[in-house]
C-alpha cells in the first residue's frame, strides 16, 4: 500500500504532529478528501521501508518523530491543504516532501503551495482563450450595431419631417 503511494502520488508531504487533537485530524482529512488527497499516518521505519528502490527514497530522512503524511495526484492540492492548515494550527510542522522524483525541504513545499492547481491553471487558460473571442465577436457585432443605430435615427428623422 505504501509503496503504491510513492509510486503513484504526484506529490508526498511529509509533517510532524505536534499534539494534533482527533477533531483536527478529522477536519485536516476532510478537507484533504474533498480535495482529492489523503492523509496517512504510518510507522516511519515502515514508510521508510517502502521507499527503498523507489525515485523518493531520499524522502525517507524525513520520517523521524511523530510524522503524518498527506499525498495527492494533483501535485498542488496536498501542499496547498497542509500549508493552509499549519498557518492557522502551530501543532502541524511541514518537514518535507516531493513533487514526483523532486525531494522538497519545508519552504519548498510552501512555494508549490502557492502555486494554482491544475483546475485553476485549466480555467485560466480557457479564460485567456475566450477573452480573444469576445473581443472578435464584439467588434464583428459594432459595425452592425452602428448601421442598425444610422437606419433607426435616419427613421426617426424622416417620422419627425
Amino acid at each position: 500500500m505504501l509503496k503504491e503511494v510513492f509510486s503513484d502520488a504526484s506529490s508526498v508531504v511529509v509533517t510532524l504532529n505536534h499534539g494534533l487533537t482527533v477533531a483536527e485530524i478529522t477536519g485536516l482529512r476532510t478537507r484533504m478528501k474533498e480535495a482529492g488527497g489523503q492523509v496517512k499516518v504510518a510507522k516511519n521505519r515502515l514508510a521508510r521501508l517502502a521507499l527503498q528502490g523507489t525515485p523518493r527514497e531520499a524522502l525517507g530522512d524525513c520520517f523521524k518523530g511523530p510524522t503524518v503524511m498527506m499525498y495527492s495526484a494533483d501535485p498542488v492540492v496536498a501542499p496547498k491543504i497542509v500549508a493552509e492548515f499549519a498557518k492557522t494550527n502551530d501543532k502541524l510542522e511541514i518537514v518535507g516532501g516531493s513533487l514526483d522524483e523532486s525531494i522538497l525541504d519545508a519552504n519548498g513545499v510552501k512555494a508549490l503551495a502557492e502555486l494554482p492547481s491544475l483546475d485553476e491553471l485549466r480555467a485560466q487558460l480557457i479564460g485567456l482563450i475566450q477573452s480573444p473571442a469576445q473581443k472578435i465577436a464584439s467588434v464583428l457585432q459594432a459595425p452592425g450595431g452602428q448601421i442598425a443605430r444610422v437606419l433607426n435615427a435616419r427613421a426617426e428623422k424622416e417620422q419627425a419631417a
